[in-house]
């Protein structure tokens, strides 16, 4: 597969078709590339961009409307936003380096890199084996005064060295309101729209439920412009406390003139991050969402409040890295992880990946689990499959007539996405009406028609 080649599988499609920009021909129209075969397009054919709308957005729409819907967001979304606003790539999460034990720790951070498909390790995979090794430390360090100064440093290495991994994700916010005020609000503009396509749901069908495993809080930010409330299980105003009990709250209206009979208000979403967030906060006794403004210049001053100062920064909730099951069997992403599966795992859902590198094991052994319900559906859209970890995971659950792809530099890029493909970012009465009022005008000509040719053209 070439850079510029495309991977579409949608509706009636019995495998995914490769396609490839068509050369002499409009802009970003695809042909089908040698050796590659489907039914509603043939060798030597052009498809352009809206005849792509006319086959996708109507089945987008239809899935987005299933009973249940979910949305799991990756890192490509933020990504995606941060390059409108900023033209830059996004700062990564590129290694840092520890004086104590750091030679160890590079070794076992790239040794489990490479079990979960990726070539380096990141500052997530040190962070994590950094606090493994901490924890031994701590144990021998009972009979050790050696090693106890060892785990002291340790410790205090982690702890700064998480401080530099917020700046680091504070500065990609930072990127999206620092940026010029026409590429800001272009950026906030897509963001909206993306959300709202997904969002805009009649309160008589569940909740959208956003997942994401992003640190960062440009859902959050996107959603606050919208006008979507988003709900999580954050309880209180000024030092909201993470709850257990307290997924199914909703939010309700009175219609004018009716009494008793509440209403969903619209717009109105569920948000889950599965892997924590910069603003969460271990208290040791609670986990509280810190007031911590988007884009903020650090969170150091953020942690010298009561009840948070005795902990430091080591008790950021931004664990764990993918691919460590026994890390999520851990307060509160137990919880989390739950709400995922009690989500997807259920008949007539959907659920659509966008961004998502499928590099999280335990989150993937939930979609197959999904899949194994007839009625449900996976959507994957994503920009590239450079590790080819989605198209070795659709083969490995074999559920093709379940599965939507969507893969590429065109099909999968954010802004083409919401241009071109997504479904109106809005609940839109209007077209419905509009379709039925065409659809009996139409009975009713056709019927006239047929009565007018079975009478010689005279209906008397």
């Amino acid at each position: 597969m070439n850079a510029d080649d495309q991977i579409l599988k949608s509706r009636d499609d019995k495998s995914p078709i490769l396609l490839s920009p068509s050369p002499g021909a409009e802009d970003k129209a695809l042909c089908l590339t040698e050796g590659s075969s489907c039914s509603w397009l043939k060798t030597g054919e052009s498809v352009s961009v809206s005849q792509l709308r006319a086959r996708l957005e109507p089945w987008l729409t239809a899935l987005f409307q299933s009973e249940h819907l979910a949305l799991l967001v990756g890192s490509g979304l933020t990504h995606a936003v941060h390059d409108i606003a900023t033209g830059k790539a996004l700062p990564g999460m590129a290694q840092t380096s520890f004086d104590t034990y750091g030679t160890e720790i590079d070794l076992e951070a790239k040794r489990s890199a490479e079990l979960a498909g990726r070539e380096q390790g990141n500052i997530e995979d040190q962070l994590r084996t950094a606090n493994e090794l901490l924890r031994g430390l701590e144990i021998v360090a009972s009979s050790s005064a050696p090693m106890k100064a060892q785990a002291a440093a340790l410790k205090s290495e982690i702890a700064t060295r998480l401080l530099e991994f917020a700046s680091s994700i504070l500065e990609g916010e930072k990127g999206l309101i620092s940026a010029s005020p026409k590429k800001a609000e272009e950026a906030f503009n897509y963001l909206v729209s993306f959300l709202m396509s997904f969002g805009s749901r009649t309160g008589t069908r569940d909740r959208l439920h956003i997942f994401t495993t992003n640190y960062d809080r440009y859902i959050e930010a996107g959603a606050e412009i919208a006008g979507l409330n988003l709900m999580d299980r954050f309880v209180g105003s000024l030092s909201p406390v993470f709850r257990s009990s307290r997924l199914d709250i909703d939010i309700h209206y009175n219609p004018p003139g009716i009494r008793g009979e509440p209403r969903y208000l619209e717009g109105v979403a569920k948000i889950t991050k599965l892997h924590g967030s910069i603003d969460w906060f271990d208290t040791t006794q609670s986990i509280r969402r810190i007031a911590l403004p988007f884009g903020a210049d650090s969170i150091a001053p953020f942690l010298t409040i009561p009840g948070v100062a005795a902990t430091g920064a080591r008790q950021l909730m931004i664990f764990p890295n993918s691919g460590k099951d026994r890390e999520t069997a851990a307060y509160p992403y137990v919880d989390l992880f739950r709400d995922f599966a009690a989500s997807v795992v259920r008949p007539n859902s959907a659920l659509v990946c966008f961004g998502y590198s499928f590099g999280d094991e335990h989150i993937n052994r939930v979609i197959e689990d999904m899949l194994t319900i007839p009625s449900t559906h996976l959507v994957i859209i994503a920009r590239s499959d450079s590790l080819g970890r989605i198209m070795t995971l659709y083969e490995k659950m074999g559920r093709p007539a379940q599965i939507t792809l969507m893969i590429g530099n065109q099909l999968g890029d954010f802004k083409s996405l919401v241009d071109s493909y997504l479904p109106k970012p809005s609940i839109d009465r209007t077209t419905f009406r509009m379709a039925d009022l065409l659809k009996a005008r139409w009975s009713v000509k056709s019927s006239l028609s047929d009565d007018a040719a079975q009478t010689d053209g005279n209906p008397f």
